[in-house]
């Protein structure tokens, strides 16, 4: 990262109470409209929780295609890449450290790597630029890169890192890239959010936590929840040019370098490895390997069932429905993460989306 300030490091054990004394000041952002209308209605893709990213793009012909993945050399990004690649996708891959990308990218032909830094308004620029220069339509955009729970750290405009790179970041970076989008006469823009949204609305009032005690999770959950807004707004703006986006949650995958503060005492706790430090894969509980939980961002950007169709979150290769009320069952800030299938409908509120789309024009000085 360009310009960071730590602040502060989060001990999660220590912190407990205090966490769960903040998600409970948030509680009244957690009322639903039980009449909102909504698309969020599953489809019958034919397709599950154990689907891989192999599976959903088998009978998938990409050849001429070009897709551009964020954090594509790790991780989801990288079996999102492979997958994307063996169905005939030229793939670019924009990466804070080019050198290291080449290596963990090697095998895989077909592929570019260019420089990117979500926390650098100027490198997403630079990137954009060098992009449109060469006047090719862009059929795909996954905006998978991401970091989780991190320490207070801001970038160099005082944005909260975490806000700043997962969602203003590809805010910046899709509208930069939207003459490409638009070439492309039926674009597809992917971003990969996750069921922390549950924690947490976006805060308008304060998104960068400058008069509200910071918490790492709930300021991951406010990002996750702007992930699935977007998707809305861009949506809205881009039916009319083709362009069309998705937001999903990939399943509980670690061992993705998502977030290196993560403690072994906290996967324990979850479930997430097991007493002799295994990985626990369980799809259904959404405990998932990398190629299980690329498969639903590969079904977004890829899948003919949703032709015609954008606005919407998704899980397990699937629309995903409205939930109308917060979930109990999901408390991160005590040990406990359960997944259930929905998403809140605060995520998916088409004003709260325009009212996003207005911070995040007014925060970047990015437009369409």
């Amino acid at each position: 990262m360009t310009a960071i300030r730590v602040e502060q490091k989060l001990d999660e054990r220590a912190c407990i109470a205090r966490k769960a004394r903040g998600r409970r000041g948030l509680q009244h952002l957690f009322k639903e409209k039980s009449d909102m209308t909504s698309p969020q209605q599953p489809i019958g893709s034919g397709f599950g929780a154990a689907s891989t990213a192999a599976d959903v793009i088998k009978r998938t012909d990409l050849s001429g295609r070009t897709a551009v993945v964020t954090g594509g050399h790790s991780g989801l990004g990288l079996e999102t890449t492979r997958a994307l690649r063996s169905a005939g996708a030229t793939v670019v891959v924009p990466v804070r450290s080019p050198d290291r990308a080449r290596d963990m990218l090697r095998g895989i032909d077909g592929v570019e790597i260019d420089q990117l830094d979500l926390m650098d308004p100027a490198s997403i620029d630079a990137f954009a630029d060098r992009f449109l220069a060469t006047g090719r339509p862009l059929d795909i955009l996954v905006n998978s890169a991401g970091i989780q729970n991190v320490p207070l750290t801001r970038d160099a405009r005082g944005y909260e890192a975490q806000f700043a790179t997962n969602h203003l970041g590809h805010f910046q970076l899709s509208t930069r890239l939207w003459p490409a989008l638009r070439r492309a006469r039926g674009a597809r823009v992917v971003s990969v959010s996750a069921w922390a949204h549950h924690l947490s609305p976006v805060v308008f009032d304060d998104p960068n936590f400058e008069r509200r005690e910071y918490d790492g999770w709930l300021g991951y959950g406010q990002s996750k929840t702007a992930n699935i807004l977007f998707a809305v707004g861009l949506d809205q703006r881009g039916e009319a040019d083709d362009i069309r986006g998705f937001s999903l949650h990939p399943g509980l995958i670690i061992g993705t370098n998502l977030s290196p503060w993560t403690t072994p005492e906290y996967l324990r706790a979850n479930g997430l490895v097991d007493e002799h430090g295994n990985r626990v894969i369980d799809p259904q509980s959404g405990r998932k390997t990398a190629e299980q939980g690329a498969s639903t961002i590969v079904w977004c950007a890829t899948a003919p069932q949703l032709d015609g169709m954008g606005g919407v979150y998704c899980e397990n290769n699937e629309i995903s429905p409205l939930l109308t009320s917060h979930d109990e069952s999901i408390d991160v800030m005590t040990g406990r993460v359960e997944t259930p299938v929905g998403v809140m409908s605060y995520a998916v509120d088409p004003q709260l989306a325009d009212r996003l789309w207005d911070l995040s024009e007014q925060l970047t000085g990015s437009k369409v």
